[in-house]
């Protein structure tokens, strides 16, 4: 079998209009080293945790006011991007806490989504690797302690977490 990929028309991948800004670029030349890494167990189409966090607003769960649950989910993400066993100064996880505890004492229309958080999640992360079914369990893990009903939020951040670790599984394996 080719190891080569089918080629598409350049023409239909990027608009005219549309340019690549360099920090981008460098982001994206920085992911694909990475997964060219060979003492890496994903290849270069892994999706990444910054990614799946990405992912989360783009669902209706992205328009609800991010809580306490969001929160410990954000940070779990985070710390297992980035290897820490705490959240980083000023970073995402610090910033998901922070609109938690202002949105339990803001009036319903001025709340913080979890869209507003995670929209730009790669670029806040300190770091970023691909999702593992055990940073899956963590943030699953994490959200389920911060709600009452112990329940994940449906299509929410641990959701996304565990559809790109399966994803990834599956990418690995086939």
């Amino acid at each position: 079998m080719s190891q080569e990929q089918p080629q598409r028309s350049q023409a239909n991948q990027f608009p005219e209009q549309q340019t690549i800004k360099p920090r981008d670029a460098a982001l994206m030349q920085a992911t694909e080293n990475q997964a060219l890494d060979p003492d890496l167990v994903f290849y270069k189409n892994a999706i990444t945790i910054g990614e799946a966090l990405e992912a989360s607003p783009l669902t209706p769960a992205g328009d609800k006011p991010l809580d306490q649950s969001d929160a410990a989910a954000i940070q779990a993400a985070e710390m297992r991007a980035t290897g820490k066993n705490e959240t980083e100064p000023g970073g995402l996880g610090a910033i998901a806490q922070s609109a938690a505890t202002r949105n339990s004492r803001t009036m319903p229309l001025q709340k913080t989504t979890l869209a507003d958080v995670v929209s730009d999640a790669r670029e806040k992360l300190g770091a970023d690797k691909a999702v593992t079914r055990e940073d899956a369990e963590r943030v699953i893990g994490a959200e389920l302690r911060n709600k009452d009903d112990m329940r994940t939020t449906p299509v929410g951040v641990a959701a996304s977490m565990a559809g790109a670790a399966t994803l990834n599984q599956y990418r690995k394996s086939g």
